[in-house]
């Protein structure tokens, strides 16, 4: 890469290509993350956050599901991919009632993700506290590193 010393008598960008990089970097963003009207509300589909911690013996991995009962997720491993399915279901009883606005998420959502090591999948644990689901996946042992001892003659 060669240095280029500045030169302020040199054209800035001109306003067009700023306009059309923002351009681009808002419909990138919105292919990722839902899009926002006019007035701030949220459309799109409900994808739960996710941590995935690596440990000598095994993955943890925590999803934030709150209102998501037990019954309405399904976890499984297959192939070194993690799935989790479920359902948060819609709340909403129009008797009555006036929305002015409504921000939280429903519906359906699939998180898959692929492990970088094989996992007994027999001994997957899954708890849910507090609408924290907690999947415990320990490694197999041939995915677990070896310390091999170096003998000296």
């Amino acid at each position: 890469m060669t240095l280029v010393r500045w030169n302020p008598s040199l054209p800035a960008w001109p306003s067009e290509m700023l306009g059309m990089q923002r351009e681009f970097n808002r419909l990138y963003d919105g292919m990722f993350r839902p899009s926002i009207t006019d007035d701030n509300s949220t459309l799109g589909t409900w994808a739960p956050a996710v941590d995935i911690t690596e440990r000598e013996n095994e993955f943890v991995v925590k999803v934030e599901v709150p209102g998501v009962t037990k019954d309405d997720v399904k976890i499984t491993v297959q192939n070194d991919v993690l799935t989790i399915k479920g359902e948060k279901k819609d709340e909403k009883e129009s008797k009555g009632a006036n929305y002015h606005r409504v921000e939280r998420s429903f519906g359906s959502f699939q998180r898959s993700f692929v492990l970088p090591a094989t996992v007994q999948s027999a001994k997957v644990d899954a708890k849910y506290n507090n609408g924290i689901l907690v999947i415990t996946l320990p490694k197999a042992e041939e995915a677990k590193p070896k310390e091999i001892e170096i003998h000296v003659n």
